[in-house]
């Protein structure tokens, strides 16, 4: 069909060219000499010979392209032959084969030809992290068996999230670099990890759920350019470290989640415009801590926040127009630290508070059109100091 065409083209140019010697009023001639007719022919055969080259490339761009998608073909069937075999191996319930396993799986989404394949695997990483898992304190006492299996699980486990992190690291634009993918941790029980320096930007990542009992969980440094969701998570006994985190514009969501005992640091964490919700939560002896933390336009929610014997630390922290919402909250027993904080614009809410116990410290507070609002507010017993 385009060769045909390439000939039509031509003997349109030839009739073209033929009329064009009497359209511009050239000399007209009953019998055209050979010269011209010759050059005509030329002209046509030219054209011919371009159709023709054109016709050579769109020949083997088609069967580059069918090379291309036989060659995807090919490398996605290998992907998917090491992929059921990487699986099975993360299944093994040899300690070994089981970490062989998690290894292949993460070359195999450093390899996968797709974004999809890529994610597949990443899904299946998370869903070996959201298996069962017995926490050091609940295994059988002098059951040496239990121990070991919880060792070798537990140093799988851990190099999975240590690898998530190492990609999480990479810069957006290196081949390895999982920036953009979808995390889902939805009920994992972590007892430690390494995810500093990470970089959620785009994508999904929800611990909604999760249980960070006890260990050491590392976000410090990390950047959340994303929606974070940590929906009823619990945190008991354990440290979980924010600090210098940055969060740009996406929100953090603790809403519903219990702190009872466990730590969260948010030490100099920078807020940019983005949402930090505990509206629901319930905080029982647990610290958050915001102390040096800076907030430009970066909203923190309490909100019915039932506080029991835990601490909300804000010591010299910076609030740029920023809002700081503890309406409807309860406080018995607990601590809530402003002192040397500096507000600039911002604005911090206790409308309808209750304090039981509680004591709110607002000591050597830096207020430069900040606005701090207690409406309604009850305190039995408890103590809001600092405020003129």
């Amino acid at each position: 069909m385009v060769f045909i065409g390439a000939l039509l083209i031509a003997g349109f140019v030839l009739v073209t060219g033929w009329n064009l010697l009497g359209a511009r009023e050239l000399k007209q001639q009953q019998q055209i000499d050979s010269k011209t007719f010759f050059d005509l022919v030329k002209l046509s055969f030219g054209v011919v010979a371009g159709a023709g080259a054109l016709v050579a490339l769109v020949v083997a761009y088609r069967r580059q392209r069918v090379d291309e998608d036989a060659a995807l073909r090919d490398t996605t069937r290998l992907h998917n032959e090491r992929f059921t075999t990487a699986v099975s191996q993360l299944g093994d319930t040899s300690p070994t084969v089981r970490l062989g396993g998690v290894h292949a799986l993460v070359g195999l989404a450093d390899d996968a030809p797709t974004r999809e394949l890529r994610q597949t695997c990443i899904d299946v990483l998370c869903a070996f992290l959201r298996l069962p898992y017995t926490a050091a304190s609940d295994l059988p006492a002098g059951d040496s068996a239990a121990q070991h299996d919880y060792v070798a699980l537990r140093e799988a486990r851990h190099t999975v999230i240590r690898l998530i992190g190492d990609h999480l690291r990479l810069p957006a634009g290196h081949p390895h670099s999982w920036q953009g993918h979808n995390f889902d941790f939805t009920g994992v029980a972590f007892d430690g990890g390494d995810l500093s320096e990470a970089n959620f930007t785009g994508g999904t990542v929800r611990f909604s759920g999760a249980i960070f009992a006890g260990g050491f969980f590392r976000f410090n440094g990390a950047t959340f350019h994303s929606n974070v969701d940590f929906y009823r998570a619990s945190f008991a006994a354990g440290t979980v470290d924010f600090g210098s985190a940055t969060f740009i514009d996406g929100s953090v969501g603790f809403e519903g989640a219990t702190f009872s005992g466990g730590i969260v640091h948010f030490l100099y964490a920078r807020f940019s415009g983005g949402v930090v919700s505990f509206a629901g939560a319930a905080i029982n002896d647990g610290t958050l801590n915001f102390n040096g933390a800076g907030f430009n336009r970066g909203d923190v929610h309490f909100n019915g926040v039932a506080f029991t014997g835990g601490n909300v630390l804000f010591r010299q922290a910076r609030f740029i127009g920023s809002l700081v919402d503890f309406d409807s909250a309860q406080f018995s027993g607990s601590e809530v630290d402003f002192s040397h904080a500096e507000f600039i614009g911002g604005t911090v809410d206790f409308s309808d508070a209750e304090l039981i116990r509680g004591d709110v410290d607002f000591r050597n507070a830096s207020l430069a059109r900040g606005v701090i609002t207690i409406d309604d507010a009850s305190a039995v017993s408890g103590v809001i100091t600092g405020l003129a």
